[in-house]
């Protein structure tokens, strides 16, 4: 009686353990009754009927990452690729992705694949170089309508990685050589363009102060030489009204200035050595006084107030006048 119960109890143990799920965070149990998919079971504590219930399959439905190995596609210019990608995935029904498929990331990997050369198959190899993001978004749209029915939700594909032949990279490594230099002499010949341009205004403007500069010298110089000839013609008139007011003493005194200042110059000058010089004073007043005559005799008949005295028979004329004799000046070398 004894043994029987303690096998009872031991059964009793057995079958609550049996009867007793719990099912972890970020999955879900599919529970099949007697083979046939009845339940799927959140996360948490759920109780089976023994020997009936069972667990089917443990759904992952945390967002997973599925790679994709490198595959080698030619591209629709005949180039022979190798890329690389990944696939990024989450379930959303459990019973659809544990019975409505066989392998779910096999199927996952071999449709990813297949698209995957489809779509880079119907592009240039530049287009596959440069419109990742386009590739990207056709394989999502394309995978992501084809497993719907799997219950799982497509949620980014992705590009790894693309490989062109080795001579393809030579050749696309000399031609963007080719680009950068020719961007480099584009920018010195605007450089030097602009330069070019820049010296040229600064000598237009140069020349422009230079020819207005000029102008404005000869404006001057125009300006100074008529105010010199206005002051020359004030100075004659001056001269003029003073002879004509006080006559033959203006006139004397006039020439008089102008003989010693041209006597001062030969004595200055550094080229003379001998110079025949009157010793007589006398001889320089006579001088100045027939110089003073003949200007007197010139304008005598033009002016009409002033008339010229006859000479009296005893007065001699200039030309009748005892030419002083002149003492000569013994020359440097000479003997007396």
């Amino acid at each position: 009686m004894g043994i029987a119960l303690i096998m009872l109890l031991v059964l009793a143990v057995l079958f609550l353990l049996m009867a007793v799920r719990v099912v972890k965070q970020g999955y879900v149990y599919t529970i099949e009754r007697l083979g046939k998919f009845t339940l799927a079971a959140e996360p948490g504590l759920h109780l089976i009927v023994p020997f009936i219930d069972r667990v089917g399959h443990k759904i992952n439905v945390m967002e997973q990452v599925l790679d994709i190995p490198g595959q080698e596609i030619i591209t629709k210019d005949n180039a022979m690729v190798g890329v690389d990608a990944v696939v990024f995935f989450q379930v959303l029904d459990a019973g659809k992705a544990a019975y409505e498929v066989s392998g779910l990331h096999n199927a996952i990997l071999a449709l990813t694949t297949t698209n995957l050369r489809t779509v880079m198959g119907s592009m240039d190899l530049d287009e596959t170089l440069s419109k990742r993001d386009e590739i990207n978004a056709r394989l999502l749209s394309v995978v992501d309508h084809a497993t719907s029915p799997w219950g799982i939700k497509i949620t980014r594909v992705e590009i790894k990685d693309i490989r062109p032949p080795l001579d393809i990279s030579e050749a696309m490594a000399r031609q963007m050589k080719a680009e950068r230099l020719k961007r480099a002499e584009i920018l010195e010949a605007e450089g030097d363009r602009a330069s070019r341009i820049l010296r040229s205004e600064g000598e237009k403007q140069s020349a422009i102060l230079t020819a207005e500069g000029k102008r404005e010298a000869a404006f001057r110089d125009a300006e100074a030489r008529e105010r010199a000839a206005e002051a020359e013609a004030t100075a004659t008139r001056l001269v003029s009204d003073a002879i004509a007011q006080s006559g033959n003493a203006a006139i004397n005194y006039f020439v008089a200035q102008e003989y010693t200042k041209a006597v001062g110059k030969f004595a200055t000058s550094p080229n003379a050595k001998t110079i025949l010089f009157p010793v007589e004073a006398t001889q320089l007043i006579g001088s100045l006084g027939g110089i003073g005559e003949l200007v007197r005799e010139a304008i005598g008949p033009a002016d009409g107030n002033v008339t010229a005295p006859a000479p009296d028979a005893g007065t001699p004329l200039p030309s009748q006048r005892e030419r002083v004799p002149r003492s000569s000046v013994p020359r440097s070398g000479g003997n007396g």
